[in-house]
């Protein structure tokens, strides 16, 4: 199943570094735009095989206004 994400993106000292807006802690880089995305992907999938460890704390998410 295919999801749709948001790539934010930028170029540091000739190399394009980017991270899945939605996805926190996802992040890659390559020399190349397409290279970036292909990484950001493996990234993405990485994470996916890592969520079935387990995590020793309960998570919990609050909305704040600032």
């Amino acid at each position: 199943m295919s999801r749709n994400f948001t790539l934010e993106y930028w170029i540091d000292e000739g190399w394009y570094v980017g991270r899945l807006e939605e996805v926190p802690g996802v992040f890659s880089q390559g020399k190349f735009l397409q290279e970036l995305e292909e990484n950001i992907r493996d990234a993405y999938y990485l994470m996916l095989e890592d969520e079935s460890l387990s995590f020793p704390y309960e998570v919990q998410v609050k909305e704040i206004c600032v």
